[in-house]
């Protein structure tokens, strides 16, 4: 019953005290292992009762996530995108852009570019991606031209200028211009005083707003964004922006992957299916995306 509720009922968990309803929801799909520790303890006990318990928490489960492991959606779509956290202690930025070019999408997004990985990125991706921009440490290649580049300020109060993770290009695809938004929102602390998202959470109100003044009809948001699009802190991006509704793509950490923090949000479009891709040099695994416009 408890597991059942927190699942269905997680938004009500508090974030006053040490900002436990975003560290519960940050990893909420990990309560789905309540579900078989339940249901052998029930077996043992041989309890029908206890048996019929367990379906509260395997249907509530089932009704938030189990979308996610269905088939992906094969259907036609209009670009393919990767975003990817390339890590600045990154050991092979070269051999990284390589590996990303291999599925040959329409758009990469990077994350913790440094000045001197920056070389290596531009040298490799030029051939297939002539159009990019860089802003601070967040870059875009595109294969297509790129309109209306300009920095996105998210930095939140506190942190020292200089910090730029915030980008915003126009795409010209041929199905017509996407607003493409790149970014990289602060890392989240575990303190004694509980969960430390205060400056993720401002950035994503910054991030939203931007998004909210776009005109351009057609959005997509690739970015580290360092939580799960079920914690409430990404409220200002994930209540604008549509979430994948196919595939896992647990992208971080790269050696034992428990959650996405690199996500692909779109407007007037949706990400039929995301999934990732083989490791690189970074601790993070890069994520791709098939992404359908809506009608216009």
């Amino acid at each position: 019953m408890v597991t059942a509720a927190l699942l269905v009922f997680h938004s009500s968990v508090p974030n006053a005290v040490g900002r436990l309803g975003s560290l519960l929801e940050a990893f909420l799909p990990w309560l789905g292992l309540a579900v078989p520790v339940l249901l052998v303890a029930a077996l043992v006990r041989r309890s029908v009762t206890a048996l019929v318990a367990v379906l509260l928490p395997a249907a509530a489960w089932a009704g938030l996530f189990g979308g996610l492991l269905l088939p992906a959606d094969r259907g036609p779509h209009d670009i393919t995108a990767v975003q990817h956290n390339v890590s600045d202690e990154n050991p092979d930025p070269a051999g990284t852009a390589r590996a990303l070019t291999a599925s040959a999408p329409d758009l990469i997004a990077l994350e913790e570019v440094t000045p001197s990985a920056l070389p290596a990125y531009e040298a490799a991706l030029a051939p297939a991606y002539p159009y990019h921009a860089v802003e601070g440490t967040v870059g875009l290649w595109s294969r297509h031209p790129l309109t209306g580049v300009r920095r996105v300020d998210i930095r939140p109060a506190g942190i020292e200028e200089g910090w730029n993770r915030g980008l915003r290009c126009g795409v010209r695809t041929p199905g017509g211009e996407i607003a493409v938004y790149v970014a990289h929102l602060p890392s989240v602390r575990f303190r004694a005083s509980g969960f430390g998202s205060g400056p993720r959470d401002e950035s994503a109100r910054l991030l939203g707003a931007a998004v909210v003044a776009e005109e351009v009809e057609r959005v997509v948001l690739l970015g580290d964004l360092n939580s799960t699009v079920d914690d409430r802190g990404l409220a200002p991006l994930t209540s604008r922006l549509r979430v994948p509704r196919r595939g896992l793509a647990l992208s971080w950490p790269a050696a034992l992957p428990v959650a996405r923090i690199d996500q692909v949000l779109t407007r007037s479009a949706t990400a039929s299916e995301v999934r990732t891709l083989p490791a690189t040099g970074s601790d993070h695994l890069p994520v791709a995306a098939r992404i359908r416009f809506d009608a216009s």
